[in-house]
């Protein structure tokens, strides 16, 4: 049996345009770190996310890396960090030294849930949490990190007021959720710092890369110098600080640059891809189905990067996530289920954990479909053929 064609989860999308900027790279000879690409993409970021400033970097998990150094945690310190993500919100935790403390989601956005964040943050303070059965002693955490799971805006007014409560920075990690806003204000610009993803499967891409965005002008230019190997200025090579090979390249920032003249296209077309699903899911819920879709509050805009629902086999005849998983597989369709908690990893599951098991079940019922704003009109109907086939049950 010949497959047809992989229908990937979310794959590139070009433009058209980043041909020209990355010819252009080329025609000046910029292809050495640096140069005026990357220059012109932190000013397209920043006018588009209206952040006053922005470092352009290697990956979100630089940018991540380099908030928290900034931010003076290290070894032994508390991080807070929500638990449904993906490993790269929680990795650089690790690389300081720190102690990642996981936050469970919430039902209305599947993000950080804000009761369980103030408890979190007083579990740190009273010394009431435990490693391998020795008490942790009392100390203030040193960040809180949320996430916009699959572009979804957290939370921001209460984790915001909780964090301004204990006087606590915020890194929001809006890896997924460029385009997205909450209030009408672009999701990254609420925190101390923001960090942006343009991994190859993100909604715009660079290949591999990433940005730090805050309106602290001083945070930024430092940024700056600890990813550019933290030289200082001077004639020969001198060093008072430990740096780090994080910037983003002038010739990805090329890529960069047409991505973004696309990007509102972007954004629309995989809010359209959502809004597809969403009709079919209705009709099998008309059916006596309970299919749910990932919730969109009011106030929030997602850029529906992924589009996820959850689907509990007890409620829907028996049909299962992996039910559908492996049967759109079969036709050479790609799906994943939604990010494995932190703290049911087994690199952190000895780590503290504060929740009542919402991400666990969101783990258990739930299920990324192909949200690439470059399939086409047969691809939808290919998907919507099959997950025909999974409700006729």
């Amino acid at each position: 049996m010949t497959l047809q064609p992989k229908i990937w989860l979310s794959s590139p999308h070009m433009g058209g345009a980043e041909i020209e900027f990355v010819k252009n790279a080329f025609d000046t000879n910029w292809i050495a770190p640096l140069g005026p690409l990357v220059d012109d993409f932190e000013k397209d970021l920043a006018a588009f996310t209206g952040s006053q400033h922005v470092a352009a970097l290697s990956s979100g998990t630089a940018a991540l890396h380099l908030a928290l150094i900034m931010l003076g945690v290290g070894k032994d310190d508390y991080v807070i960090c929500q638990s449904m993500t993906f490993s790269a919100s929680a990795n650089p935790i690790s690389y300081q030294g720190a102690v990642p403390v996981f936050v469970d989601s919430e039902a209305d956005t599947w993000n950080m849930d804000p009761g369980y964040l103030e408890a979190a943050i007083e579990g740190c303070l009273q010394g009431k949490m435990k490693i391998d059965g020795a008490t942790l002693p009392a100390k203030k955490p040193g960040a809180i990190i949320p996430v916009h799971l699959y572009g979804m805006p957290a939370k921001l007014d209460e984790i915001m007021a909780i964090a301004a409560k204990y006087d606590i920075p915020v890194i929001e990690d809006a890896a997924e959720s460029l385009g997205s806003s909450y209030q009408g204000r672009h999701t990254g610009t609420f925190g101390k710092m923001g960090i942006l993803s343009f991994n190859g499967n993100k909604i715009i891409t660079t290949s591999g890369g990433g940005a730090l965005v805050s309106d602290d002008e001083a945070l930024i230019e430092k940024a700056r110098f600890l990813a550019t190997q933290a030289r200082d200025q001077a004639p020969h090579y001198q060093h008072s600080h430990i740096g780090y090979n994080y910037r983003l390249s002038n010739v990805l920032a090329g890529i960069g640059r047409g991505q973004m003249q696309v990007l509102p296209e972007r954004v629309k077309r995989h809010r359209e891809i959502c809004s597809a699903y969403a009709t079919r899911f209705d009709a099998y819920n008309e059916k006596g189905y309970r299919v749910k879709l990932q919730p969109e509050p009011a106030g929030m805009k997602s850029n529906r990067w992924l589009t996820a629902f959850t689907i509990d086999a007890e409620e829907n005849k028996g049909i299962s996530r992996e039910d559908i998983r492996l049967a759109l597989l079969d036709e050479n369709i790609e799906s994943r289920p939604l990010w494995k908690p932190m703290h049911m990893q087994p690199v952190f599951e000895r780590y503290p954990y504060f929740g009542n098991g919402t991400a666990e079940n969101l783990f258990k019922d739930g299920l990324c479909l192909p949200s690439g704003s470059n399939m086409s009109d047969d691809d939808m109907a290919r998907i919507f053929k099959v997950l025909d086939k999974c409700f006729k049950r």
